[in-house]
């Protein structure tokens, strides 16, 4: 039976103003684009997800390919997470995969895993993976196994730009698809961060991503009186009646906000 919007469970993005803008959130299962520029906070609004869906006793699989766990959580330190309060379990040796998962299950509340695939690259560079010679395989048998034995409920990929360099996409269009349909299958809510041009012709590389992805949140910098103000937008939700608008996003006092005019939205 095929549910209407209002009787969808939505996954938060934990932003003030947007949220209610978009039924109470994201879907849950669905496959999200999170697209900007460099410094946009595609990464940083990822995460924000994933923590505090720890901290209500969820699951979360981040999967970085370029930057170090240890970066990624130097700089959540920094904008004031309190990483103390949810389990935090690093996989950088795939070798000892099945001993994080002990961890993770036998972890009190929720954890947030980041699969640093980065560190691992550097330790076997220039080594063949996984049977058709790329990093795919990797990624989905980690997520296969965290969805089957952690009870894993999102994934973050960061990013769509990397993967491609590490993996074969002579056929982006079949390829893709097959992407998305196991994401979906496997019933993960997902968010897949994408590297835009600078001139912002484009969501993504392949330009397939847009339609075959869920949803497409769009993150940009304005230059406004010498100032440059990060803004945040929903390009597309399914099934959602969402507003549109480009809103300021802002972060402060440990928390995210989106802004019309300076102001919190009307909902």
């Amino acid at each position: 039976m095929i549910k209407n919007n209002k009787e969808l469970k939505r996954i938060k993005l934990y932003i003030e103003g947007l949220d209610e803008q978009l039924q109470g959130g994201i879907p849950e299962g669905y496959v999200t684009l999170i697209c900007g520029t460099a410094g946009t906070m595609k990464s940083s609004i990822s995460f924000n997800v994933l923590y505090n869906e720890a901290l209500e006793g969820r699951t979360g699989l981040y999967v970085s390919l370029e930057q170090s766990a240890k970066s990624l959580l130097e700089h959540a330190e920094n904008m004031g997470y309190d990483l103390s309060k949810i389990n935090i379990v690093i996989i950088s040796d795939i070798a000892k995969l099945k001993d994080k998962i002990q961890d993770i299950k036998s972890a009190k509340g929720g954890s947030l895993v980041i699969s640093d695939l980065g560190t691992i690259r550097k330790e076997i560079k220039g080594t063949k993976i996984g049977p058709s010679g790329d990093w795919l395989n990797v990624i989905k048998n980690i997520i296969k196994k965290l969805k089957a034995e952690a009870q894993c409920d999102f994934f973050i990929l960061d990013s769509l730009s990397a993967l491609y360099v590490l993996s074969n996409f002579d056929d982006p269009r079949t390829k893709l698809f097959y992407i998305f349909e196991f994401l979906r299958d496997i019933e993960l809510t997902t968010f897949l961060i994408s590297e835009m041009p600078l001139n912002k012709s484009k969501y993504s590389e392949y330009e397939v991503e847009d339609y075959l992805a869920d949803g497409i949140i769009l993150l940009q910098q304005t230059e406004r009186f010498r100032k440059v103000i990060r803004e945040i937008s929903i390009v597309k939700m399914r099934a959602t009646d969402c507003n549109t608008d480009v809103f300021t996003l802002e972060y402060k006092n440990k928390k995210f906000y989106a802004m019309q005019g300076g102001k919190p939205p009307l909902v």
